[in-house]
Parts: structure tokens; sequence; C-alpha cells
């Protein structure tokens, strides 16, 4: 469970993080409810927006919707999302695909963004 105060939400000691990082506490599925993350995306101008994670069903396909809602292009990287729940993850990477988002996979991406060597 994913709750502030339990290990469930404890950042991965492999997940290498910088001073300069920004780090928004998300509330509820959608990554934009109760947050300042538009408001920062938009002073950032950060488009596209690359989605990974957890709860595929829930919490990708909810912020998915949410960025697209906003104008974002998103993209969301299917080797990096997951879901205890694999139809409906599957189902969700498929709807998302038909017109919301790109599904890419991760090589994709690195060739996209010109970062084949990228570890």
């Amino acid at each position: 469970m994913f709750v502030k105060g339990t290990p469930g939400p404890r950042i991965l000691d492999e997940l290498v993080r910088d001073d300069s990082d920004i780090e928004i506490v998300k509330k509820r599925y959608s990554m934009f409810y109760g947050t300042g993350l538009e408001s920062l995306l938009q002073d950032l101008d950060a488009d596209p927006l690359i989605l990974a994670g957890v709860n595929t069903h829930a919490c990708i396909r909810t912020a998915a919707i949410d960025a697209y809602q906003r104008d974002f292009q998103v993209i969301i990287v299917r080797d990096c999302v997951a879901s205890k729940d694999l139809e409906h993850h599957k189902i969700t990477l498929d709807y998302l695909d038909s017109g919301i988002t790109s599904v890419v996979r991760l090589s994709e991406l690195r060739k996209q963004f010109g970062a084949e060597n990228a570890v």
C-alpha cells in the first residue's frame, strides 16, 4: 500500500536523484490531482510527458488521460509500466495507444531522443 509514512511510497535506492530534482507528492491516481504539477510543467515548457510507473490500469491511465486533456503529448514506456492485473494492464495500454498516447518500447524511446547507449 502506498500510504505516506509507510514503506510503500519510498523512493528506490536504484533511482539516481539530484539536488535539483523537484519532488511532487501524488495524492490520488492522477499525478495532477491536488498538486502543482500542471503549473510546473507549463513553467518548464515540458512536452512531451513520458510516463512510467505501476498500476497501469489506474494511476498510469488516469494520469495519461488527465495530461491529454491538458494538451500534453503523452508517451508511455511499455517496458516501464506494470500492474498486478495483467488483463487490465493490456486493455489499458491498447486503449491509451489508440490516440490518447503513444505507447513505445524503451529502446524506441532511446532512439527517438538519441540516447541509444544510455544506461
